[in-house]
C-alpha cells in the first residue's frame, strides 16, 4: 500500500479521535461545573434520628439600606386590601428586582418566588433556580429551605425527595425558622412513620421548634402549644398547659392564625378535660382572640406585639373595649416613629452621575473585593490598591465610591495602575462600599407600610437597663447593638411589648427561648400614651 494511502486512512481516524477527546473533556468540565452547582452541593442524607439539636444565631448577611427601602415598598404594594389582579406587580417585581441586584437576600427569595408564580416574565424555573443558588452563596439559610422546597415540587430541577430533606436538614442546620418548624413537626412522634413523614424523636423535635418560636416564627408557636398540652410519655402538667397557653398568646403576637383560633376556642371551652389551659370560660377573651385570628387569615404579614395591652393572660383584668374592630387592631399592632426630617445635603448628594447619594443614606465598606474587569454585582465600588488603601489618583486624590450596574464595566483609572502592574505590584482591586442610613443611634426598626401605628415619640427619650423594673406604663422595644448577633432577631418592631409601671422587663431566656444575656439588651420607650379601647378612635398607621 503507498504511503500516502496509509497517511489517508490514518488522518481521518486521528481527527476522529481528537474530537471524541475533544468532545469528553467538554463533557467533563460541563460536569464538573454542574457539581459545583449549589443545587448540587453534596450535603449529608437526612438523618430524623440525630441525638441533639443546638439552636444558635441565625446568620444573616446585612442588607444594604437603599435595596431594604426598596424592598419594603415592594411589599408594601402587596396590599391584601388590593384584589391580587389589581395590584401592580410590574412595579412591585421591578422593586424587588432592583433590591436582589444590591444582594438584598430577602428580595432574591421573593423575586425567585414572583417567577415561579408567573408574575416576571420572561424569566423562567432556571432563573429562579440560579436567584436562590445566589442567596445561598452568601450563607443565607432560607435559601437552603427554598432549594429543599424547589427538589420536592421538581421546581427547575428534577423532583428528589432524598435531596430536598437534605437541604432541609441543611437549612434547619443552620437556623431556618421554617426548616425547623416543619422538621420539629415531623420529628415529634411516638413511633416511626415514615410513608406518612414522622419520626420518633420527640426531644430533638421540640428543640427544632423551640428555636424557630425564638426567632418569633407563629406556625412553630402554634405547634407547640399543642404539643406542650400533649407531651409524649406523660400527662401534661399545670406548668406545661400554662406554658402551651403562653406560647399560643405569643404566636398570636407572632401573626399566628392558628394560635389565635386556638387560644379562643380554650377561653370557649365549657367541658373540664385534663388538657384545659383555663380555670373557666370567658368568652370576651374568646372573642377578641378570635377576632384577631379572622385578621391574621387575612393579613398573614400582620403582627400584634402590643396584644397585651388587650388581651392580657389572666389573672390580669381584661380591659373594656368599645367593639369597634380597628380600635383593638391599632392597639395591638406594633408602634413607629414617623420618618425624620430629611437631611441638609451631603457631600456625596452633591456628587454627579455615578458618585451621587441621596442624602439619607451613608457608605460603609464591606469585605467584598472583586479584580474582575466588570461589577460583580449591583452597588457601589471604590479602586484599591491592596485590601487596606484606597485608590489615588495622580493629583493624590482618593476616588470616591462609585455606583456600578451588574456585569458594567469598572471605569479605568489612569496610568499608574498599569505601571505597579508592570512593576510586580498588586493590580487594581475593587472593594463594594454599603448604604446604611444616616439614624445617628435611633432606635428605629425596619416596617413596611400600615404594619404600624404612627406615635409621637415620648418627650423624654427613656431607655433602661434589662434588670431595671419598667419606670413607665406604655409599649418599649428591646435594643442590642447593631453587630450583636442576634440583632435581626430583636431589633425587630414585632419585638414590643406593653409593660405596666413596676413589671419587670421580658427575660429572652425564658420569655423568648433565646440564648441571649438580658444585660445585652437595653429597653427603649417608644410610646406612654397607648390606645384606649374603651374610648379612642382608630389613628394613623405608617
Amino acid at each position: 500500500m503507498p504511503p500516502h494511502s496509509r497517511l489517508v486512512r490514518i488522518v481521518p481516524n486521528l481527527f476522529i479521535a481528537i474530537c471524541l477527546a475533544s468532545i469528553f473533556m467538554a463533557y467533563k468540565m460541563d460536569t464538573t461545573m454542574l457539581d459545583e452547582l449549589p443545587r448540587n452541593e453534596k450535603l449529608a442524607l437526612f438523618n430524623p434520628h440525630i441525638r441533639a439539636y443546638t439552636c444558635a444565631p441565625v446568620p444573616s448577611p446585612p442588607l444594604d439600606a437603599q435595596a431594604d427601602a426598596w424592598f419594603r415598598e415592594a411589599r408594601a404594594l402587596e396590599d391584601p386590601e388590593i384584589y391580587i389582579d389589581d395590584r401592580n406587580y410590574k412595579k412591585i417585581v421591578a422593586l424587588t428586582r432592583q433590591a436582589a441586584e444590591r444582594k438584598h437576600w430577602k428580595a432574591m427569595i421573593n423575586l425567585a418566588s414572583f417567577i415561579i408564580e408567573g408574575r416576571d416574565p420572561p424569566h423562567g424555573a432556571e432563573d429562579a433556580v440560579q436567584l436562590v443558588e445566589a442567596a445561598m452563596k452568601i450563607g443565607v439559610p432560607a435559601a437552603y429551605d427554598r432549594m429543599g422546597t424547589f427538589y420536592m415540587n421538581g421546581t427547575g430541577v428534577k423532583h428528589d425527595a432524598t435531596r430536598a430533606y437534605a437541604f432541609w436538614q441543611q437549612a434547619a442546620k443552620m437556623g431556618s425558622p421554617e426548616a425547623l418548624s416543619d422538621l420539629g413537626r415531623k420529628m415529634y412522634s411516638v413511633d416511626d412513620r415514615p410513608g406518612e413523614s414522622r419520626w420518633a424523636n420527640a426531644s430533638v423535635g421540640i428543640k427544632m421548634l423551640e428555636c424557630a418560636y425564638g426567632q418569633g416564627h407563629g406556625p412553630a408557636a402554634y405547634e407547640l402549644g399543642y404539643l406542650y398540652s400533649h407531651p409524649v410519655g406523660h400527662a401534661a402538667t399545670k406548668e406545661e398547659l400554662h406554658q402551651a397557653l403562653l406560647t399560643w398568646h405569643n404566636g398570636v403576637k407572632f401573626g399566628s392564625a392558628g394560635s389565635a383560633a386556638a387560644i379562643s376556642l380554650e377561653f370557649e371551652r365549657t367541658s373540664n378535660t385534663p388538657d384545659r389551659k383555663v380555670s373557666h370560660p370567658d368568652m370576651a377573651r374568646s372573642e377578641r382572640y378570635e377576632l384577631l385570628g379572622r385578621i391574621l387569615e387575612f393579613y398573614p404579614d400582620y403582627r400584634f406585639p402590643n396584644l397585651d395591652m388587650i388581651i392580657p393572660l389572666p389573672p390580669a383584668d381584661l380591659p373594656p373595649w368599645n367593639g369597634d374592630r380597628d380600635t383593638l387592631l391599632d392597639a395591638a399592632r406594633g408602634v413607629s416613629h414617623p420618618p425624620s426630617a430629611p437631611r441638609s445635603p451631603s457631600t456625596s448628594s452633591e456628587r454627579k452621575g455615578r458618585f451621587f447619594l441621596a442624602p439619607e443614606y451613608r457608605l460603609v465598606p464591606t469585605d467584598e473585593i472583586t479584580e474582575d474587569a466588570t461589577a460583580p454585582f449591583t452597588g457601589y465600588w471604590q479602586p484599591v490598591i491592596d485590601e487596606n488603601k484606597p485608590y489615588q489618583d495622580s493629583a493624590g486624590e482618593t476616588i470616591e465610591p462609585g455606583l456600578y450596574q451588574v456585569g458594567e464595566r469598572f471605569e479605568r483609572v489612569d496610568k499608574r495602575r498599569h505601571a505597579r502592574a508592570a512593576d510586580g505590584g498588586p493590580g487594581l482591586q475593587w472593594r463594594n462600599w454599603r448604604t446604611v442610613r444616616h439614624d445617628l443611634g435611633a432606635i428605629s426598626p425596619p416596617v413596611v407600610s400600615k404594619r404600624t401605628r404612627l406615635v409621637a415619640p415620648p418627650a423624654k427619650p427613656t431607655a433602661c437597663a434589662a434588670s431595671e423594673r419598667c419606670p413607665v406604663t406604655g409599649i418599649w422595644q428591646p435594643w442590642v447593638h447593631a453587630e450583636h448577633p442576634e440583632q435581626n432577631t430583636i431589633n425587630q418592631y414585632w419585638r414590643q411589648t406593653w409593660l405596666v409601671a413596676g413589671q419587670c422587663f421580658p427575660n429572652p431566656q425564658l420569655a423568648w427561648m433565646l440564648d441571649v444575656p438580658a444585660t445585652d439588651i437595653t429597653w427603649h420607650l417608644m410610646d406612654c400614651v397607648g390606645v384606649d379601647i374603651a374610648m379612642a378612635t382608630p389613628s394613623a398607621t405608617s
